[in-house]
């Protein structure tokens, strides 16, 4: 018998706030969290774009030094955020056999900081000053190893590299781990910690970013016809996926459930998205095939919309193909506008607002929406937030990366 995988933690660390109820406040008021960095290496470097989506709040405000001395950034927003989640679950090592607790982490570059760090230190000082801990520090595995041994996970800590789709695909880890009946819990999630100048420097080359330097907040603009790039971001977001029966034993408070994944790949080029979106229209519809849904069921999409000028219109063309006319009805959030893209971690941190959307029955809204292109007439959440129709609290989460990575997400609100 397939097991039902609920959501009774959630835990997140990003550029609109350091924690889940702050996070989803800011979400549901539209607060921009881009702003012009205030590093001396933006200037040393003389970098194109000199603004980011930073954490609200830096980890080392929440962290011990100790922390982090030995955990690469990712890996300490990875952390704040998995302690968030599960205490939210209310859990603690009595509840859970280690041998049935499962990590399913993901990420889309892992520990750049640290590997570009100890490039330097070697080049200016010397292998014998290089850290001993900057292997385990840099490699993308590093968080989700991190956390199995925090929180005592022996049945797997597995580890997503699919850039901007790692943090949904991870999410099929988790599914397909407790249906399976291979785990009673899964920690599951994704972090990155990439705004720094070497990815913000090529990410300028390819002309992805946003150059609007004189108006951050305004920048990341999804869906408008002046859209003219993505916004650089950094955060965590952590789930805690239970079996429904052992949410039950304990007593637990669920969320949602997660109830359908697709995965797919474009096979079409490395970093621009199948033009007519057709790996995204498959994942979409595996998804909902797999949760046992048809596409009228869904009401919400937090969409993957990165404000790209190339990479808005397919995901559009795609749910045009899977919904039909009943696309006009489904009530679409881009909260990128918000928090930036986060690379490997937003399809995790969009998932929590997603959850969350679903359980509150109430949905995002996008910002900086003045102008909508009209070749992509989507029934868009501005202004004030959106609310569900009672009974049909359905969202689906998209996330779709360089490779051609897709990976989308269905869960139902409880």
């Amino acid at each position: 018998m397939t097991r039902t995988a609920v959501i009774t933690g959630l835990g997140a660390t990003t550029p609109i706030g350091g924690d889940v109820p702050t996070f989803w406040e800011n979400a549901l008021k539209g607060v921009s969290g881009a702003a012009t960095m205030e590093h001396d290496w933006v200037e040393r470097y003389e970098l194109p774009v000199t603004f980011a989506a930073e954490l609200a709040v830096p980890t080392s405000e929440v962290l011990t030094k100790v922390e982090t001395k030995r955990q690469d950034p990712s890996t300490q927003m990875a952390t704040v955020a998995a302690r968030e989640a599960w205490k939210d679950a209310g859990l603690d090592a009595a509840d859970v056999d280690g041998d049935r607790f499962a990590v399913a982490f993901g990420t889309g570059i892992g520990g750049v900081w640290t590997l570009l760090d100890g490039w330097d230190t070697l080049r200016e000082r010397g292998p014998r000053r290089v850290m001993p801990m900057t292997v385990p520090m840099l490699m993308p595995n590093g968080a989700a190893g991190a956390l199995s041994l925090e929180f005592g996970a022996r049945a797997g800590a597995r580890t997503a590299v699919s850039a901007c789709a790692s943090g949904t695909e991870a999410l099929e880890t988790a599914l397909e781990l407790i249906r399976s009946g291979r785990a009673d819990v899964v920690m599951c999630g994704s972090a990155e910690a990439a705004v720094h100048p070497l990815p913000m420097a090529g990410f300028s080359a390819m002309q992805a970013l946003s150059k609007r330097n004189d108006d951050p907040q305004a920048a990341s603009r999804p869906y408008d016809v002046d859209r003219d790039g993505f916004v650089l971001g950094e955060g965590a977001g952590v789930m805690i996926v239970e079996s429904e029966e052992h949410a039950a034993a304990r007593g637990a408070r669920v969320y949602a459930e997660l109830v359908g994944t697709g995965v797919t790949s474009d096979s079409h080029h490395i970093t621009a998205p199948e033009p007519e979106g057709l790996g995204a229209t498959r994942a979409m519809r595996r998804a909902l095939e797999n949760a046992g849904l048809r596409p009228e069921d869904v009401t919400h999409v937090n969409a993957h919309a990165t404000s790209t000028p190339k990479g808005d219109a397919p995901e559009y063309l795609a749910m045009r193909a899977v919904f039909g006319d009943h696309l006009d009805d489904v009530q679409v959030s881009a909260t990128k506008s918000q928090t930036g893209h986060l690379l490997g971690a937003s399809g995790a941190i969009e998932s929590v607002l997603a959850v969350l959307a679903v359980h509150h029955g109430r949905t995002p809204v996008t910002i900086n929406l003045d102008n909508q292109d009209p070749e992509i007439p989507l029934n868009v959440v501005t202004g004030t937030p959106g609310a569900l129709p009672e009974g049909r609290r359905v969202a689906l989460k998209n996330s779709f990366g360089f490779g051609g990575h897709n990976a989308v997400a269905v869960f139902v609100g409880r």
